[in-house]
C-alpha cells in the first residue's frame, strides 16, 4: 500500500487513467479475450495541508447542519454515558444508584406505579416486565428488612417463574374470593408455586362476608367457605378471612390502612390475624 501526498496523487491518476484504454491480451486455451488495465495502485493519505484541509472542513461543516445543536442539561455538569456492545452485561447495575422507596407508615414501598403518570399505561412485553420485576427487587434501598412482600402480578406465566427461579422465596400466600371462579385461578397460583418448589403457607379469604354498615347484618356475596374448601383439598390451612367492609374499601383509597385508621375495629384484627398466622408458617418451615 502506497502514502502519497496530493501533488502525487493527482499524477498518478493521470498515469493510471491513461493505461486505462490500453487492452490486456488473455490467452484462455484457443480464445484471445481483450481486457482493460485494472489499477493496482491503493492510495492512503497521510498529511492533510493545503487544498486536502480546507475541503474536509468544508466537509465537517456541510455534515454539522443536518445535526442538532448539543444543549446542556439544567442542574447538570458532566455527563457520562455508560454503554456496550450488547445487553445484559451489567449497565444498569453499573451506572445506576439505587432507587430508594417511598416510606408510609414506617413501612417501604415500591411500585411502578410510582414511577410512571397516573393515567399513563404500561404497555410492555413479557421481557420488560422481568427487567423492570428485577430493577425493584434488587436496585431499590430495601435497608435491612425481616419481610419482603411482593406484589405479584396475576396469573401463572413468565413473571411468575422468573422471580421464583432468581429469587430464593420462603413461602407464597394465595388470595381468593370464595367465589368458584376466583378459587379455579387461586388453584393454579397454588399448584404453579408447588411445582418451583415454593412452599404454599396458606390461603386468605377475602370478601369472605358482606356486613352492614348500620345493622351489622352478615351476607355472603361471594358464597360461604369456598376458600376452606380449596385448603382441605391443597393440604393447606385457611389463613385467615377478611370482610367485604365499606371501611376497608374507603380507607384503602384514602392511602390509609384499616389498621392504621381504625386499629381497633374487627376489620383490622382479620389482617392483623392473617399477618399473625403468616409468622407462624414461616417459623414452623425454618424450625
Amino acid at each position: 500500500m502506497a502514502h502519497c501526498s496530493y501533488s502525487k496523487f493527482s499524477h498518478l491518476l493521470k498515469l493510471t487513467t491513461a493505461n486505462l484504454n490500453k487492452p490486456t491480451v488473455l490467452r484462455t486455451g484457443r480464445d484471445i479475450q481483450h481486457a482493460p488495465q485494472r489499477c493496482k495502485y491503493f492510495i492512503r493519505f497521510h498529511k492533510t495541508s493545503g487544498p486536502e484541509r480546507s475541503l474536509q472542513e468544508r466537509q465537517k461543516q456541510h455534515m454539522a447542519r443536518g445535526l442538532p445543536k448539543q444543549k446542556p442539561i439544567a442542574g447538570v455538569k458532566q455527563v457520562i454515558v455508560v454503554a456496550s456492545g450488547k445487553g445484559g452485561v451489567g449497565k444498569s447495575t453499573t451506572a445506576d444508584n439505587l432507587m430508594r422507596p417511598l416510606m408510609n407508615f414506617g413501612i417501604p414501598c415500591m411500585s411502578m406505579g410510582f414511577l410512571v403518570e397516573d393515567v399513563a399505561p404500561i404497555v410492555w412485553r413479557g421481557l420488560m416486565v422481568m427487567s423492570a420485576i428485577e430493577k425493584l427487587l434488587r436496585q431499590v434501598d430495601w435497608g435491612l428488612l425481616d419481610y419482603l412482600v411482593i406484589d405479584m402480578p396475576p396469573g401463572t406465566g413468565d413473571v411468575q417463574l422468573s422471580i421464583t427461579q432468581n429469587v430464593p422465596i420462603a413461602g407464597a400466600v394465595i388470595v381468593s374470593t370464595p367465589q368458584d371462579i376466583a378459587l379455579l385461578d387461586a388453584r393454579r397460583g397454588a399448584e404453579m408455586f408447588r411445582k418451583v418448589n415454593v412452599p404454599v403457607l396458606g390461603i386468605v379469604q377475602n370478601m369472605s362476608v358482606f356486613q352492614c354498615p348500620k345493622c351489622n347484618h352478615q351476607t355472603h356475596i361471594f358464597g360461604a367457605d369456598g376458600a376452606r374448601a380449596l385448603a382441605d383439598t391443597l393440604g393447606v390451612q385457611v389463613l385467615g378471612d377478611i370482610p367485604l367492609h365499606l371501611s376497608i374499601r374507603e380507607m384503602s383509597d384514602r392511602g390509609q390502612p384499616v389498621v392504621v385508621s381504625s386499629p381497633d375495629s374487627p376489620e383490622a384484627e382479620a389482617y392483623r390475624k392473617v399477618a399473625t398466622a403468616v409468622v407462624q408458617r414461616l417459623e414452623e418451615l425454618s424450625g
